[in-house]
């Protein structure tokens, strides 16, 4: 009696571990360009609503430029400039003009100067507000006329001859041009909108992701979710960096070439934490991304391939 030979099993299908691959890979393609997105705009609208909005924090920001040496001398011929377009000495204009550049250069190191220069500044982030609010593009200015005020009684006082003479007018340093002020504008007022919510939702979204694959996938599923995180937070970070300069640049062009190195301190120092968060950024996104990607190595070196997931 002939016996058939037993019927072997076909070799299960690769199929299900193929499809399943690919769907893992386009979401963590997904996730990564979400949080290159979500990373720069929480970092932007954060920065909107609690620095640019707030005026003790802008203050704040911009009150060390009162020792720049950038500002200093910008404020010293701005003041000077405008004081002598005033008076008429004859033969001895340009003595007398040297003499005050002199005298307010010197003034820029008291703490008369720097009590005035943040009441310029505490004016001028109401003009910021004003030009972001507004319907139509003005240029953003520092009004030295605080600053101006503050020399004539100190040379007054001190028995400067014509200082009585010197006018308190309006003199500005332009920091946003009409034009660019325009351009940022519906920007600011997006950002604004957003306030801290793009920052509340990344976290919700990477604690979710992760959660959820280290459920569902296991160990190495979420390790591998940890590395797409961390590398979203790196892309995110140099988007960020890229949009920071490209912002700055922009807003330079339009201000005038004296003004231009103030101007620069400015935006500088009002930007400063926004450069901070790049870095933070950056050294939490290599530390996941590098921390996870060792995991699992040695988790692959430490199991026998059957056992892990």
């Amino acid at each position: 009696m002939r016996t058939s030979p037993p019927a072997t099993s076909p070799p299960p299908s690769p199929a299900p571990a193929s499809a399943f691959s690919a769907t893992s890979a386009a979401l963590s393609a997904v996730l990564l360009v979400l949080l290159t997105v979500l990373v720069p705009l929480s970092a932007l609208s954060a920065w909107v609503d609690l620095e640019i909005d707030d005026t003790d924090r802008y203050v704040a920001a911009v009150s060390p430029l009162s020792s720049d040496p950038a500002v200093q001398v910008t404020v010293t011929d701005l003041v000077t400039e405008e004081a002598m377009r005033q008076i008429d000495l004859g033969p001895l204009q340009d003595t007398v003009q040297e003499f005050l550049h002199e005298t307010v250069r010197s003034f820029t190191t008291t703490e008369a100067y720097r009590n005035a220069w943040d009441s310029a500044n505490r004016a001028a982030h109401r003009a910021v507000k004003a030009a972001l609010d507004g319907d139509s593009g003005q240029a953003v200015t520092i009004d030295l006329a605080p600053v101006i005020d503050q020399v004539k009684q100190d040379l007054v006082r001190d028995g400067v001859p014509f200082a009585d003479q010197i006018p308190v007018e309006r003199t500005e340093i332009t920091l946003l041009g009409p034009g660019q002020a325009d351009e940022l504008r519906d920007s600011f007022r997006w950002l604004r909108y957003c306030s801290i919510w793009p920052a509340v939702a990344t976290l919700v979204l990477l604690v979710l992701v992760v959660g959820i694959a280290s459920v569902r996938g296991g160990l190495r599923a979420g390790l591998r979710a940890t590395a797409v995180v961390g590398a979203g937070f790196v892309l995110g970070a140099v988007v960020l960096r890229v949009l920071i300069a490209i912002g700055r640049s922009r807003v330079l062009d339009e201000v005038p070439g004296s003004d231009r190195d103030a101007a620069a301190a400015v935006v500088d120092a009002l930007t400063s934490s926004l450069r901070t968060t790049v870095w933070w950024v950056l050294a939490v996104g290599a530390a996941l991304l590098v921390g996870a990607v060792l995991a699992r190595v040695l988790l692959g070196r430490g199991k026998a391939p059957a056992d892990v997931r």
